[in-house]
């Protein structure tokens, strides 16, 4: 048996996520499913929520690597919970994890999980426009070190066709 590939989403927690970015989640969650790959996420709101509630819906399995001890905390689409009881460490855990990364908005926890997997040279893209700390870095680097290019896509189905190019 092979491994199933392991994508994880990152983006906007409850605060400051928009209805557009929920779309999008739950969308490209759909597209994880649909892609017969794990979805992993942070296991708790927002887009996060969204895109798990997208993956099972489509029939998809879900993990939430989630900072808090108590697995209660993960939000209810997350089919594995690993509290990891490691606060914002668990960043590495998530970027780690995955064979790919995409991208959806944002805040400095998901630069934080974007920092992680550029220094570990993990595949990203990120879906344009969308107001994240990372838009300045699409189509580009991080940092002089050139780890990884940030690919932008327009939408859920590319995010998720690029990102499997990208790990193949």
């Amino acid at each position: 048996m092979t491994k199933k590939r392991q994508i994880l989403i990152i983006g906007h927690n409850t605060r400051g996520c928009t209805p557009e970015h929920e779309k999008l989640a739950y969308e490209t969650g759909a597209e994880i499913a649909n892609s017969d790959s794990v979805l992993i996420c942070g296991g708790l709101g927002g887009v996060m929520t969204a895109a798990a509630h997208g993956a099972k819906d489509a029939g998809g399995l879900t993990v939430g690597i989630i900072p808090q001890s108590d697995a209660s905390e993960a939000n209810e689409y997350c089919d594995i919970v690993i509290p990891t009881g490691m606060g914002l460490t668990r960043d590495f855990l998530n970027a780690l994890s995955a064979d790919g990364v995409i991208i959806i908005g944002g805040g400095s926890g998901t630069l934080s999980e974007t920092c992680a997997a550029y220094m570990h040279k993990k595949p990203m893209v990120a879906i344009k426009y969308q107001n994240g700390p990372i838009e300045q870095f699409i189509d580009g680097y991080i940092d002089h070190r050139e780890n990884v290019k940030i690919i932008g896509v327009e939408n859920p189905k590319e995010a998720v066709e690029k990102i499997l190019e990208l790990i193949s």
